[in-house]
């Protein structure tokens, strides 16, 4: 006879594994039910949940809550919140012209910045996959993410220093100015006055007309003996009598290392100004007859005049141009563009590690199929690359936007105090209205509450993502 499924187990042998049994108490709940009798799935009382949250919640309420409640209160009042102002204050905000040039520099870092770093970090992270030395590569390129906003503003405002000795975007302008564009050789240099009279674009004309087979004089002033080039010798009379068709005459410089001399005489000590370019003007037409340049004792011959012609003597302005000072990189027109350059330097970096995780990311297949198809690279990156990255793309693009909806230490740091009306935004002019001077805590807590109004759709935005990441991970 067939024994019975449900047999009873054998003395001393162990219970077979199944389900509890019910108790008299009820129902033994399971470690993950949620009927726990007021414990939570993990059995932890809820007394003891309390006491970890309730803490965390009265420092979030002190320290975010409350202050942006009171940031709303004050705003609707005056200076010192003594007044009830309504919304005076927003009006006066929009009104004013320092808060909307705040706000046009905003608009100007919100569409570039985050564009720019974004394209940036693109192509970083796309470089990094055609290098060997790709972790190095990356390690230089985010390492200025390390620096504080403050140090890296205290760093490019060294940077854009005016001064080439000092600033090395200058320093490099004038290297690449000065390889194409020689600088003079005698910037400020300038006749007697009883000599020449000053004309236009800088240049010089002798006070007296000349024929040709004359001999002229030209000394000049306005420099130190010092700076003279090396190879500058002894000034020498030009020749007694020039040829019909020429004039000659000596181009020195007026002075005397260590003092001495008469003025307008050749003495010695006095030394010639080489290369110093000299034009014989037609006095009938305007015309430039001819011209010469001065050799290391400052004689010089222009050849190839009309004897009974009228000339006058034209030092151009190239001989005493100012150099090349480079770039003013933190004036009116620049500053702006400039600041935002230094932003680019730190935060390129972090775009381009978040860019290459999702060119990691990217399955090589769709790459392969797409060249088996026929398709070059142009397109592979813009049909496949660049659609299966826009998520990493628009993540990294919505933080860019919040970090410079806040930026403010970079233009307070950088921006001179004569071009930080022009460099202004909304965080620095919030600043500058509540503790900068203006002491009107009103003011100041609008542009801070209309701050926080911009940043909330680039925040709402963000979450969103987050949430719908999480709800399609869980599937």
């Amino acid at each position: 006879m067939d024994e019975p499924l449900s047999a009873a187990p054998a003395a001393g042998a162990a219970p077979a594994a199944g389900p509890p049994a019910p108790s008299a108490a009820g129902p033994v709940p399971h470690l993950y039910s949620p009927a726990g009798h007021g414990r939570s799935p993990l059995r932890i009382p809820v007394r003891v949940r309390a006491g970890f949250l309730i803490p965390a919640a009265v420092i979030l309420a002190a320290i975010i809550i409350w202050p942006a409640v009171d940031s709303v209160w004050l705003s609707l009042h005056n200076h010192d919140g003594s007044k009830w102002v309504g919304l005076h204050n927003y009006k006066t905000m929009f009104t004013d012209s320092a808060t909307l040039t705040a706000l046009k520099n905003n608009v100007i870092w919100v569409v570039c910045a985050p564009t720019i770093a974004c394209a940036l970090g693109l192509m970083f992270a796309l470089l990094a996959e055609k290098i060997r030395w790709s972790t190095a590569f990356k390690a230089v390129i985010f390492m200025p993410m390390a620096i504080s906003f403050l140090a890296a503003g205290v760093i490019f405002e060294l940077v854009y220093q005016q001064d080439p000795n000092q600033g090395v975007a200058n320093a490099v302008a004038v290297g690449i100015h000065d390889t194409f564009a020689k600088s003079s050789q005698y910037p400020g240099a300038r006749p007697r006055p009883n000599e020449g009279t000053a004309a236009t674009g800088g240049s010089f004309n002798t006070v007296q007309t000349y024929q040709a087979g004359s001999v002229v004089t030209v000394p000049l002033v306005g420099i130190q003996a010092a700076s003279l080039p090396g190879k500058a010798a002894q000034a020498a009379a030009p020749t007694a009598a020039p040829a019909p068709d020429q004039i000659e005459g000596t181009v020195w410089l007026d002075l005397i290392y260590g003092g001495g001399g008469k003025p307008g005489s050749i003495d010695p000590g006095k030394k010639g100004m080489p290369g110093i370019s000299v034009k014989a003007v037609d006095v009938a037409t305007g015309k430039s007859a001819g011209s010469a340049s001065a050799h290391d004792d400052g004689t010089f011959t222009i050849k190839g005049l009309k004897p009974g012609d009228s000339y006058r003597l034209e030092l151009p302005g190239s001989n005493f141009a100012q150099p090349y000072r480079g770039i003013q990189w933190l004036g009116p027109s620049l500053v702006t563009p400039a600041i935002i350059a230094s932003y680019l330097w730190i935060w390129a970096g972090f775009a381009m590690v978040l860019i290459a995780a999702g060119l990691a990311s990217i399955p090589r297949e769709l790459q392969e199929a797409a060249r088996v198809d026929g398709a070059n690279e142009r397109q592979i990156f813009w049909r496949v690359t660049v659609p299966l990255l826009a998520p990493v793309l628009l993540v990294v693009l919505v933080t860019q936007v919040i970090n410079v909806l806040k930026v403010f230490d970079l233009v307070y740091v950088i921006a001179p105090g004569s071009t930080l009306p022009n460099a202004n935004v909304l965080a620095v002019q919030m600043w500058n209205v509540s503790f900068g001077g203006g002491q009107d805590q009103g003011l100041g807590s609008a542009m801070g509450v209309f701050l926080y109004a911009l940043v909330l759709p680039a925040m709402y935005f963000n979450i969103r993502r987050l949430r719908r990441e999480k709800k399609e991970g869980g599937r």
